[in-house]
């Protein structure tokens, strides 16, 4: 492998949270010089925090103006998801390599649809999913260029370590389980399908069904063995529309035309089975987690919460900026510290890996066909649940 003295050109569209995620990523990755170019975004404000805290050169309201800069090797796509395919396809054909989030895709409703998680079928929805995202995967396949999937749990350090001692031993896995919980999402209209393209599924449940994937293509690759999807089943609900407003005042979620509950089995075409969790009605912080029961080995892929640092407060003085975990109301009492969250959740992994990826010309852990995997799997779900069958794949 030659190592290239070249910096790797980031221009990053999207000044949101996911955007601090990355830039804490991008500070830590080494071997390859980073250069941060430009970073985008329709409010100039949000743009010019992210450009201060990780060093930006410049900021831009017209992400068009990254496709046309020469330099810009890369373009991470850090924005809502109904942007994710349309700003992909756009850079991809600009010549770019491309970095996006999770998830790749999802169906978020055509002019004068309202109400779309209870009036459209999910079949139509699977099938408009599946459209856009051969056209991605045509653009991917004539650009040459890298596509790079941003899915931190499958460089959680847990799940690295759990890929590494599989591919050792050449393991088979019989069968994973997975979740993502908490107490919902802080954002206002993640109760809204038009705007999250699902409920707790697609926004927690991505996590560690793409990691379960993943995980899958591992022990395939190691054994020398084609294992794809057989087929989905899916259960979903509303559970916390039972609920009054005082019984509500702990929980977030408030799920319009989403589910605040789902859970997914998957059949693989070796017979092997996962299950993937996700709830917005898990008090007690994050629950992250994949374990993983095969032949030879089983393995528990503790994400957060982990017993790293315990603490104990009986004030918050002096704590206002430290970070001890995160879905928790105050930092009193007993609480699992996150202690290196960016490596151990994988967000710093996942860059080192992607810009890796373009300096030496090899392909990433997390790409197109993982992003592409997970989200057939996530639509076929839903349909599985609206439907009451199995959804063969």
């Amino acid at each position: 492998m030659n190592r290239s003295a070249s910096p790797v050109v980031i221009g990053t569209i999207g000044a949101g949270y996911a955007a601090h995620l990355h830039g804490n990523g991008y500070e830590k990755v080494h071997g390859v010089p980073v250069r941060l170019k430009t970073v985008c975004d329709l409010n100039l404000a949000l743009a010019e925090k992210v450009k201060s805290r990780y060093g930006y050169e410049q900021v831009e309201s017209d992400y068009h103006k990254l496709l046309l800069d020469p330099e810009i090797d890369v373009i991470d796509i850090v924005l809502p998801p109904f942007l994710h395919t349309r700003v992909a396809l756009d850079a991809l054909k600009a010549g770019k390599h491309v970095i996006c989030e999770k998830p790749l895709t999802g169906y978020f409703g055509e002019p004068g649809q309202e109400n779309i998680g209870n009036t459209v079928p999910k079949s139509e929805m699977l099938a408009s999913c599946m459209k856009e995202m051969e056209l991605l995967k045509q653009a991917v396949a004539e650009s040459g260029k890298k596509f790079m999937y941003a899915e931190n749990f499958v460089y959680a350090t847990p799940v690295q370590k759990a890929a590494e001692i599989l591919r050792a031993k050449k393991s088979k896995l019989l069968f994973m389980k997975g979740e993502e919980s908490l107490k919902g999402s802080s954002s206002a209209v993640a109760g809204k399908w038009c705007k999250t393209g699902g409920g707790t599924l697609i926004r927690t449940g991505t996590h560690p069904l793409s990691g379960m994937l993943w995980l899958k293509s591992q022990e395939a690759a190691a054994r020398g063995e084609t294992i794809g999807i057989a087929d989905v089943t899916c259960d979903v609900g509303r559970t916390t529309t039972i609920l009054t407003e005082e019984e509500h005042r702990h929980i977030s979620a408030r799920p319009e035309d989403v589910e605040d509950y789902g859970v997914i089995s998957i059949t693989f075409t070796d017979g092997t089975k996962a299950l993937c969790l996700a709830s917005d009605t898990v008090l007690g912080g994050t629950k992250n987690y994949i374990e993983v029961y095969a032949n030879n080995t089983a393995l528990n892929c503790n994400i957060t919460p982990t017993d790293l640092l315990n603490t104990y407060f009986l004030d918050e003085d002096g704590l206002e900026n430290v970070d001890i975990s995160e879905m928790l109301p105050a930092k009193l009492g007993w609480n699992k510290a996150f202690v290196s969250d960016e490596i151990i959740r994988g967000y710093m992994g996942e860059m080192q890996d992607f810009v890796e990826a373009i300096a030496y010309d090899r392909e990433p852990a997390s790409g197109f066909q993982l992003a592409y995997d997970t989200t057939r799997v996530m639509y076929a779900a839903y349909q599985s649940a609206e439907e009451g069958r199995r959804i063969q794949l």
